[in-house]
């Protein structure tokens, strides 16, 4: 590959993981009332054999290779990022404060930049180290707003444990998918993975929880956007990125969903945007301005 074409593959890595956070950040926010009204598991289900489906034409074309070490990383993948993340986030969500929730979602680029640098061989440069502080001070200002008066260790409740594995699973996913995207079409992966994730806990909700299948009429179109937009697309969107850059430069990246979602929550929830989050959004602008520089990373991908 000519540098000039992979410094194209390179941008369009960015490209790719600004397009997977609006996506998941605009339409998170389509998620809140239906949290309190449908089973989060059967919810979670639902969205993941939506998303499967909707990734189906760009992945039926595509091989998945026979080996035992792939078979052994779709497992994985798919049990930690479509099964045993979502089940966690959704239920602890269920009974967790939207603070609390809001706080503790920042763990998945936590976990996904440590595990990356601790397990993955991933390096940061000088640059990519401040482009790092810059986006996770900036996510820790859009989530609390600087107020930490009213959190203390005691209000860790099992939830917020909950909140924390889903997180931790999630991280675990995002750096598997980047070893298995390397060799095999991003697409089929999204695919397989939605497919066993959603399969996995209809049958759990169904048989092991005897949830009955009850959607109402206005709770459809919801739930296939979350699907088809929220989950589906933004997945496809977030795993060619992870296939083009590292899952350090992804994750971060992929962060700045909460401050779509900021917009989106004040467009159409008519939720008021404090000064704070302003100045937390143009913190993260710059943090991934600066991670986009060749000089973030030791060795550039």
């Amino acid at each position: 590959m000519g540098l000039a074409q992979k410094y194209g593959s390179v941008r369009l890595g960015y490209i790719f993981a600004v397009l997977a956070a609006i996506m998941f950040g605009s339409v998170s926010t389509l998620a809140k009332p239906l949290v309190s009204t449908v089973n989060p598991l059967l919810l979670s289900s639902m969205i993941y054999l939506i998303a499967a489906a909707t990734l189906t034409p760009l992945a039926q074309k595509q091989s998945f290779p026979a080996s035992k070490k792939n078979y052994l990383l779709i497992l994985a993948i798919s049990l930690c990022g479509a099964v045993i993340a979502p089940s966690l986030f959704f239920v602890g969500l269920t009974h967790a404060s939207a603070s609390d929730a809001a706080l503790i979602a920042n763990g998945e680029v936590f976990f996904s930049v440590l595990l990356a640098i601790a397990f993955f061989k991933e390096r940061l440069g000088k640059i990519g180290y401040l482009s790092t502080a810059l986006i996770l001070t900036g996510m820790i200002i859009v989530t609390t707003d600087l107020n930490f008066s009213d959190f203390t260790l005691e209000q860790l409740h099992y939830q917020d444990m909950l909140l924390i594995l889903s997180m931790l699973f999630w991280g675990i996913d995002n750096n598997l998918s980047r070893i298995l995207a390397q060799k095999i079409n991003v697409a089929k992966i999204a695919q397989i993975k939605s497919a066993i994730g959603g399969a996995i806990m209809l049958a759990i909700a169904i048989f092991g929880f005897g949830v009955p299948i009850s959607i109402q009429s206005a709770q459809i179109m919801p739930i296939l956007v979350l699907g088809i937009v929220g989950f589906a697309a933004s997945l496809y969107f977030f795993m060619q990125s992870l296939k083009r850059i590292n899952t350090v430069r992804t994750v971060l990246i992929f962060s700045m969903s909460s401050v779509f979602g900021m917009v989106a929550a004040s467009v159409f929830l008519q939720e008021q945007i404090s000064w704070y989050q302003v100045v937390a959004a143009g913190i993260m602008v710059f943090g991934v301005y600066m991670m986009n520089r060749k000089e973030s990373m030791i060795n550039p991908v």
